[in-house]
């Protein structure tokens, strides 16, 4: 696997995180991973676990790029279904029962948060897949076939700030939209959800060759039931992610999970260029 992120103009000085994986605990192991940044750096983890590398450029420089090339072993995800079933309120009662299950984390992924304000209009959404006494893996599967078929992937119709009001009015987005919209809907049924956030193994047209760069970073959301542990939906594509998917990082939004954040000085103007190669082994 292999990421590049370009920021062109002049600047003055950088200082970024740069998010790497929190791939060990999300179904694959990080056989080697070489990070290229200039600088002053240092390594470290968020709260979610997230393995981030700090770096700082205090001298003038034209642009910046910081790269990542792993080798990634995708082992098995869970598997969906494979405990008892359990109702949606099960789930929601056990973890206000018990808030401190699993280090506090799916208690911390039923509230709202910055891009993720308000459950109100997310919830109504959801109420037709949350009938009541219903298996709460078969409503989630329900919920995200219907958002794959009520929304259409529209690339360029929202930015990172776009509501989930607003997604809702004008029935279009892109995977970080239907991420932030299923997670709505979850945490205003009081279940458990996080975001997550990777690379999506493409697939090439028939005969054509596989591109280096052409893969997609990628969002969807994983969701917590007792007994089942995290469980993985994508509502983009309309399907439990497997081997294909890898975890970048994950978090409560899209804030708490993007691959490169900080503070530029310089140039009147920044354009970033992001290519990401997949390729399998």
């Amino acid at each position: 696997m292999q990421a590049m992120f370009r920021i062109t103009q002049g600047l003055q000085a950088s200082e970024q995180d740069f998010g790497k994986s929190a791939i060990e605990a999300a179904g694959a192991r990080l056989g080697h991973c070489v990070g290229s940044a200039q600088g002053e750096r240092r390594d470290g983890f968020d709260s979610f676990g997230n393995a981030v590398t700090h770096f700082s450029l205090h001298a003038a420089h034209a642009s910046l790029e910081v790269g990542m090339r792993c080798i990634v072993e995708v082992g098995e995800r869970p598997i969906a279904g494979a405990a008892a079933p359990i109702a949606w309120e099960a789930v929601r009662d056990a973890v206000r029962a018990d808030p401190a299950q699993d280090d506090l984390l799916p208690a911390r992924m039923t509230e709202p948060t910055r891009l993720v304000p308000s459950f109100d209009a997310a919830g109504l959404y959801a109420a037709a897949s949350f009938t009541r006494g219903r298996d709460w893996l078969d409503a989630t599967l329900d919920l995200m076939h219907r958002i794959h078929a009520d929304f259409e992937f529209e690339p360029g119709s929202t930015t990172v700030s776009t509501s989930i009001d607003e997604v809702l009015y004008q029935r279009s987005g892109v995977c970080q939209d239907f991420a932030h919209l299923m997670l709505g809907c979850l945490r205003g049924h009081g279940l458990p959800a996080r975001y997550m956030s990777g690379y999506l193994l493409t697939d090439p047209p028939p005969g054509r060759p596989r591109l280096l760069g052409a893969d997609a970073s990628h969002a969807w959301v994983s969701v917590y039931a007792p007994g089942h542990g995290w469980v993985e939906f994508d509502p983009t594509n309309d399907r439990i992610p497997d081997q294909r998917y890898i975890t970048l990082a994950w978090g409560a939004d899209f804030a708490d999970a993007v691959p490169l954040r900080g503070v530029l000085l310089g140039g009147r103007s920044q354009r970033m260029t992001v290519e990401v190669s997949v390729i399998p082994d």
